[in-house]
């Protein structure tokens, strides 16, 4: 059944853009750390997008997108009103939430648009009833996302810009890093969402304190349902899939230079497809149940 566009907001004009849909099942049992799988119409692809909210009174889920590829420009290409042809979930495993009790707290790391998905574990720990301190960060302060949102309910959120524009100047690690060095001692939990070099940081810097850290692998998913493969990753020694397995992973078990090698084993396949070549799938399957 298509999902109807509630409403279309551009968050960096020609980058990265906001959807509410009106998907009240999903909505009803949806929880931090869920993804859905969408594809745009009949000739598109499937892919994954974590769901960054969920409002479940009035049946809405909330996704954020960089419009990065041939599907993104798909999606964004559509208005208010328009409709997704199919958008399945949730799936993936929620977010493992504990409460802990004070002075214990949790910091919550975002980047790109990673902050998105990192909003939706912010704000489920905050109803857990835990300390929230969100870190965000990006180039400068027009590329910030979620600044606002977070703002609503974190009990502290943190900013770094490269170049300044707002918060401290420098990286995102720079923030986790300053709150380690104070009271390393409160952090019960890291909780990194965004580009994987950034990931890859947090979790070496927190190993040194021993902080129990996670990371979200979403950006590795094609299928989403365990079926093609392509989002192996091990952790731990061991073989997992990101989408049925996680998306999410202790930090310091996940083999990162793995991850960066898969990360680009589709680039072929991407520049395929920005050269507007619809996908194929389905007429090769017509093909073959005629034959």
């Amino acid at each position: 059944m298509p999902t109807k566009i509630l409403r279309k907001e551009k968050l960096i004009p020609g980058r990265t853009s906001k959807l509410v849909l009106d998907a009240p099942q999903i909505a009803a049992t949806a929880r931090p750390g869920h993804f859905v799988i969408l594809r745009v119409d009949e000739h598109g692809e499937r892919f994954p997008l974590t769901i960054a909210d969920t409002d479940k009174e009035n049946g809405t889920i909330t996704i954020v997108y960089l419009v990065l590829g041939r599907s993104t420009q798909m999606l964004e290409d559509l208005n208010e009103g328009d409709c997704i042809l199919d958008v399945c979930g949730p799936l993936g495993r929620a977010t493992c939430i504990e409460t802990f009790e004070a002075p214990k707290k949790v910091i919550c790391v975002g980047g790109g648009t990673g902050v998105a998905a990192m909003h939706h574990i912010a704000k489920g720990h905050h109803e857990a009833g835990n300390y929230v301190i969100a870190c965000i960060g990006a180039r400068s302060e027009d590329l910030l996302l979620f600044h606002k949102e977070l703002s609503l309910f974190c009990d502290e959120v943190l900013v770094s810009t490269d170049d300044g524009s707002a918060g401290v100047k420098g990286i995102v690690t720079d923030l986790v890093r300053g709150r380690l060095d104070s009271e390393g001692d409160t952090i019960a939990e890291v909780v990194a969402v965004g580009p994987v070099p950034m990931m890859q940081a947090v979790a070496d810097l927190t190993r040194d304190y021993g902080t129990p850290t996670t990371v979200s692998l979403n950006s590795l998913m094609v299928d989403g349902l365990g079926m093609c493969g392509a989002c192996r990753v091990t952790v731990g020694g061991q073989m997992k899939f990101t989408c049925v397995d996680g998306p999410e992973f202790d930090g310091h078990k996940v083999d990162f230079a793995e991850l960066r090698s898969r990360l680009g084993s589709f680039r072929t396949q991407e520049a395929v497809a920005r050269e507007n070549r619809r996908c194929t799938c389905m007429d090769k399957l017509a093909e073959k149940k005629e034959d």
